[in-house]
């Protein structure tokens, strides 16, 4: 599974090798119109990271943020255990520092072959005059010296786990008592205030408990059973028997 989806978002990498922006320097490129959701044109859109997310968008691979920042992207993988400095693989989302310092990520691409000295990978806005804004996407070789680090994606989806009737069950219940229990209290809504006094100042409903400050705990937004509608029903039908005999 995880071979065929690497596979699968690497094809669509090459396949937009030798797209670019047009007119040239203008950042107005399909992956940019698809990130910010409309045409863009001049210098604060630059682009590396854009192409990176629609390739992964396109190909139903999660990233950990939805981001145009190469810098942001690290931080986000990082933060949930998904970045790697070394043993890089095809499909990692590599970051650059073309300095060589490995200091803040100025460029990106997607790695399609790791080789001793480096990798190459498929970037956009690149270019053998601009590495970090040349306008085109191309297939790129890239020193180890430059690479800051890379985002490893998640490629297998785990499989559903297989549960008998009874653990469903269990599990079910365990999920509906939890949710039951934040619905015990006595929130309640404005408008149901004049039905809610008369019914508690005749007894119809009397609340089950009581709540940490002593007071007692209608349960207003409970869930309620056939057993209790009938003895609600039958404290009205008693209430309304008295007041005929009177």
């Amino acid at each position: 599974m995880e071979a065929k989806k690497v596979e699968a978002l690497l094809a669509l990498a090459r396949d937009q090798l030798g797209i670019k922006e047009s007119p040239p320097d203008s950042n107005r490129v399909l992956y940019n119109t698809w990130y910010y959701g409309q045409e863009v044109s001049g210098g604060a859109y630059p682009w590396c990271m854009a192409f990176v997310q629609w390739v992964f968008h396109q190909t139903g691979v999660p990233l950990p943020a939805r981001t145009a920042s190469c810098s942001a992207l690290m931080r986000a993988a990082q933060k949930k255990g998904a970045w790697v400095t070394e043993d890089f693989r095809p499909g990692d989302v590599v970051v650059y520092d073309f300095s060589g310092k490995k200091g803040a990520p100025v460029h990106c691409g997607i790695v399609e072959r790791v080789a001793k000295t480096g990798v190459t990978a498929i970037e956009g806005n690149t270019s053998a005059g601009n590495d970090a804004n040349g306008g085109q996407v191309q297939r790129r070789e890239r020193a180890s010296r430059m690479v800051v680090g890379a985002v490893r994606p998640v490629f297998e989806e785990k499989e559903d786990e297989e549960m008998t009737q009874e653990e469903f069950n269990q599990r079910f219940c365990t999920a509906m008592e939890a949710y039951r229990q934040t619905l015990r209290d006595n929130d309640s809504s404005a408008y149901s205030k004049e039905a809610r006094e008369f019914f508690i100042e005749k007894g119809i409903v009397q609340g089950g408990g009581t709540l940490p400050d002593g007071s007692p705990n209608f349960m207003w937004e409970d869930l309620m059973t056939r057993e209790q509608a009938l003895t609600m029903a039958y404290r009205i039908l008693q209430m309304l028997g008295k007041a005929q005999g009177e």
